[in-house]
């Protein structure tokens, strides 16, 4: 017990853990509303808004694309932290060779099965470590998490890695998400607290 305090104490001394995170051991699963139960085969990711044409891509086409290893941090808003999650897919980065912007697309409203909504500038979507994720810890991502797909945007709050993802429409300016309408803060920064608007 004492041990895994000093590790804990370590970690965060090692400035991998934000301000008001307590790291867990297990992970958590918080979400609002049904949890949609899909097959692979039946997940359909769509490109569209300020694209030059629209992209409606299947399972297999998915799967077709470089598939890329992520180990990173998660960080949920809710003040829980866990280190060193493992997860498999597709790099934002791939995918997005797949499509061509219009120079006045300055942001990405994510849609997800279920109805789910969060949004994001370019500047954070279009990032190296982004991932349309397929697999959690070498396993089929589960269903609680998020499966079949989920985008893990791993440098902001949780929140903004949508679970069952379903596309992205691009726009010229942002469109705020659920969460965002809802009180949430904008963007979502964990190392600036930016947890609930201030406007």
């Amino acid at each position: 017990m004492f041990g895994k305090f000093l590790k804990r104490s370590r970690d965060a001394e090692e400035g991998r853990v934000p301000p008001g995170q307590v790291l867990t051991e297990k992970f958590p699963v918080l979400t609002y509303g049904p949890t949609p139960s899909l097959k692979p085969e039946e997940v359909r990711i769509f490109l569209d808004g300020l694209v030059e044409q629209p992209l409606e891509l299947s399972w297999q086409d998915l799967l077709s694309l470089p598939q890329s290893d992520l180990t990173a941090d998660f960080h949920c808003v809710t003040r829980w932290s866990k280190l060193d999650v493992q997860w498999r897919g597709v790099k934002v980065l791939d995918l997005m060779e797949q499509v061509k912007l219009r120079p006045q697309a300055s942001a990405v409203l994510i849609h997800c099965y279920g109805g789910y909504t969060t949004n994001l500038t370019l500047d954070d979507f279009l990032r190296p470590e982004n991932l349309l994720a397929h697999t959690l810890f070498g396993e089929a991502l589960p269903r609680e998490h998020g499966g079949p797909l989920r985008l893990i945007v791993p440098h902001l709050y949780a929140w903004k890695s949508a679970k069952w993802l379903r596309g992205f429409e691009f726009t010229g300016r942002e469109k705020l998400g659920f969460w965002e309408v809802n009180g949430y803060h904008r963007r979502g920064d964990p190392w600036r607290e930016e947890r609930f608007s201030d406007e």
